[in-house]
């Protein structure tokens, strides 16, 4: 199972990913070993994710996902505001909401 999530820096800027295990890369972006931008954007919660089964469908959505701007994202993860968290992670931060595939 793959996801996709949309990650929240303290910049309050938008980091989109894919993963197949979100409290490793949610760990790994916290440590400054996931990606550049979150190196020098500091991560800190993951704000929205979708399960896939194909590492093939994720790549497609977190590519859809990126070509958006910002506000069609907050739009996004706004829609989901009142669903069951996928995960907790250290510090009590909840990680995203569960979606099915949108596309």
């Amino acid at each position: 199972m793959y996801f996709v999530y949309i990650m929240q820096c303290s910049d309050e800027s938008l980091y989109t990913g894919i993963t197949n295990d979100l409290k490793r890369r949610f760990r790994q972006h916290k440590n400054k070993k996931g990606g550049n931008y979150t190196q020098s954007h500091r991560a800190e919660k993951i704000v929205y994710t979708e399960r896939f089964k194909t590492r093939s469908e994720a790549l497609k959505r977190e590519a859809q996902i990126k070509g958006w701007r910002k506000q069609k994202k907050l739009a996004l993860i706004n829609s989901t505001k009142n669903t069951k968290p996928v995960l907790s992670v250290a510090e009590g931060s909840k990680v995203g909401t569960e979606r099915r595939n949108l596309l």
